[in-house]
């Protein structure tokens, strides 16, 4: 008998494995949202970026701030962004340092979208091209890191900062750098 037959059978077994594997682990408290980051305590990439507003070079540096601050990817294409945009408003009138990076966007759209709905950046870096968000392993806008005062990322979030996930999960990492002083 011709074993060349079995093929497409072993294939759809060996992937009907894995999507079980998958469901369980989900099913088990598995959040499919969280993605890991080979970054995490690594510090963030060396690259040189442009500034939205006033086109000035800016190095990693501006992420050395001696406290913990956001690194918020985002985009005006984004309707997730859109979403979680008076959320970060909200953070930064609390004092919360937030340095933007506009993924993959048009600057004047940027520059328009954060006169009408306000800006909540510290800083808002250009990233045209995507070179910085490729850097740190971006698969989409928005996505969130906790930096520490020397520059080190301590967590990733991939999806919208909002209330319950500030106060559940970015929050408690956030003090706890505060706190050790990073």
């Amino acid at each position: 008998m011709n074993k060349k037959l079995y093929l497409p059978l072993l294939i759809f077994l060996i992937l009907v494995g894995a999507f079980f594997i998958q469901l369980r682990q989900n099913a088990s408290g598995g959040d499919p949202k969280l993605l890991e980051s080979a970054l995490i305590g690594k510090p963030v990439p060396e690259k040189v970026m442009q500034g939205l507003f006033d086109n000035k070079d800016y190095t990693s540096e501006v992420f050395k701030q001696g406290k913990p601050i956001l690194l918020n990817v985002w985009a005006t294409w984004c309707p997730t962004c859109y979403a979680e945009h008076q959320y970060l408003n909200k953070l930064a009138k609390q004092g919360i340092t937030i340095i933007g990076v506009d993924y993959k966007d048009d600057s004047a759209k940027a520059v328009k979208w954060l006169k009408d709905l306000d800006n909540p950046y510290q800083l808002v870096l250009k990233d045209e091209k995507g070179s910085l968000a490729l850097d740190l392993g971006v698969y989409g806008a928005p996505e969130t890191f906790i930096i520490d005062g020397k520059g080190v990322i301590h967590y990733r979030l991939a999806g919208d900062v909002n209330e319950k996930v500030w106060k559940n999960t970015l929050l408690p990492i956030y003090n706890q750098l505060f706190e050790d002083g990073k």
